[in-house]
């Protein structure tokens, strides 16, 4: 498959699939960072001289409203990011509803750039329909996935309509070809020492993704809550931390399968202590095998920062999955914060870094350390599946 900078786009309509779910709020967007993404593969299309068709979802109308009957489907409209879109290309863009669409693309001229409605007004989308994707097939020329953070989901739009383009006639966009590369550099190409950082809240949520870094890491970081389930499970006292009890044998074993492939897990030795969820709350520090009833865990303390600093410095190939604590309180995000800086140190001095999950870029964003890193996904849900080990239809459907 050609390298989308390879790719000639002149005189063709790209049907583009782009992640465009920016949180919207009374028609104004509060962060574009998703739709910022897409414009360096929807100008390179124009500068070849071709038109675009963008299609992307916003939201879950149809289960969002079923829990909340005061929405209505025109909360979910694509339309404003439309406008804003023009502002950000310095051009106009055409707007379709679900009535004109194909009449607004066949009139398409080279440069000119239409939106669709939001894809999951209908059904048919997240069931993967066929028929409804042959229907969006036939709007464009040439097929462009650039929406990684759908790239888990066989929906019509993402996977299914890749049947009906030949091979030379679909491709990746720049987004899903830098996160496609990015995961699979980590993934398949580490250099070593390659240092996993695994944080949030649960293990249920990670125990997939650390299996499958046991055939890969050298080195296993674990912070945040998931982490006092790892301590109880060895019969620490975590006082009323966070704990899956249903897991407690799950962490056993995946210390016992760590131990058996050599690969280091780092657990955090200490912890800042709360009486409260809560940025008001008394804080102390304590070992994480000792904290007392009555207190909870919220970030880690300044034993295991330094440890984990240090395994950080040492490592040629970075994965970052998950805060080390409550981060968004001032009074717990010292962890996060100081792990972020290790990370950025690592990466200046030659170490490849990929930090991936919503509450990981957040963290960077927040610290203002984003560009100071190798890469900074936006993939999300499909980036954690990556790393599974599953195989993505988003990505089978263009290189099958």
């Amino acid at each position: 498959m050609k390298s989308f900078s390879e790719q000639n786009f002149s005189g063709r309509k790209a049907l583009v699939r782009v992640d465009f779910n920016a949180p919207l709020k009374n028609g104004i967007i509060s962060d574009d960072t998703r739709i910022r993404a897409a414009l360096p593969t929807i100008q390179k299309i124009l500068d070849d001289g071709g038109s675009v068709i963008l299609m992307s979802h916003l939201g879950r109308p149809h289960k969002d409203i079923a829990k909340n009957p005061e929405k209505t489907l025109a909360d979910f409209s694509l339309k404003p990011v439309a406008a804003h879109l023009s502002t950000l290309l310095g051009t106009g863009v055409l707007f379709a509803t679900d009535e004109d669409a194909a009449a607004k693309a066949a009139d398409l001229k080279p440069g000119q750039v239409l939106l669709l409605e939001n894809l999951r007004y209908h059904t048919e989308e997240e069931k993967g329909d066929a028929a409804f994707a042959e229907k969006l097939s036939k709007l464009g020329d040439v097929y462009v996935n650039d929406a990684f953070g759908t790239a888990h989901r066989a929906h019509a739009s993402t996977a299914v309509i890749a049947d009906y383009f030949g091979a030379d006639q679909k491709t990746f966009g720049t987004v899903m070809e830098g996160e496609v590369k990015a995961a699979r550099q980590v993934m398949e190409g580490a250099e070593k020492p390659f240092t996993a950082i695994i944080g949030g809240a649960k293990v249920s949520d990670k125990i997939l993704i650390i299996e499958n870094l046991l055939e890969r890491a050298t080195d296993i970081i674990i912070g945040g809550g998931m982490a006092y389930t790892f301590f109880k499970a060895q019969g620490g006292h975590i006082g009323t931390s966070l704990c899956e009890d249903d897991r407690l044998d799950a962490a056993r074993d995946l210390l016992k399968k760590a131990e058996a492939k050599g690969v280091c897990i780092h657990l955090p030795s200490d912890s800042i202590i709360a009486d409260a969820f809560s940025n008001d709350a008394s804080v102390s520090a304590a070992r994480n095998t000792e904290i007392p009833e009555g207190w909870m865990g919220l970030d880690i303390g300044p034993l295991a920062t330094d440890m984990f600093r240090k395994v950080i410095s040492q490592s040629k190939t970075i994965l970052w999955n998950g805060p080390m604590g409550v981060f968004e309180m001032d009074k717990f995000q010292n962890g996060t914060k100081c792990i972020a800086e290790a990370v950025a140190e690592a990466t200046e001095a030659g170490a490849f870094s990929l930090v991936g999950g919503g509450d990981s870029v957040a963290a960077v964003n927040k610290f203002k350390l984003a560009d100071k890193v190798s890469y900074v996904s936006t993939g999300g849900g499909a980036l954690l599946e990556f790393f599974e080990g599953k195989e993505l239809p988003g990505i089978k459907a263009i290189t099958q």
